[in-house]
């Protein structure tokens, strides 16, 4: 399924193979340790190409979540972005919640504690 360079969590076969920058990407985020997060453009960054929104509709497409924590991936500003392609009040709840069961820490405004965030990976 995925090259040897991107190596992929086995759990189930996607229904589609991802894309090479998808792979790369999924892999990247693999990288994010329990209780951080990184950003959009940072991840596009680390990839060597593609930009911050093509990570987020990758990410958006993500079929080996959990295993591959695409949660931990927010907008540069710290606010949480999208979650499975969804902005609305339920998922970023979600989203949020499985950040905070993580150890993520957020600011009264709602934004993640810069401490927890990773600009490089």
């Amino acid at each position: 399924m995925a090259p040897p360079n991107y190596p992929m969590p086995n759990t189930r076969q996607p229904a589609k193979i991802p894309t090479i920058f998808e792979q790369k990407v999924y892999s990247t985020v693999l990288k994010i340790p329990h209780g951080f997060v990184s950003t959009y453009s940072a991840i596009a960054v680390s990839c060597c190409f593609g930009s911050a929104r093509a990570v987020g509709q990758a990410l958006k497409k993500n079929p080996f979540a959990p295993e591959v924590p695409c949660h931990r991936v927010v907008r540069s500003d710290g606010s949480l972005g999208g979650f499975f392609g969804k902005s609305s009040v339920a998922a970023l709840a979600k989203k949020r919640a499985l950040l905070e069961a993580e150890g993520v820490e957020f600011e009264s405004d709602g934004k993640v504690a810069m401490r927890c965030l990773r600009r490089t990976l």
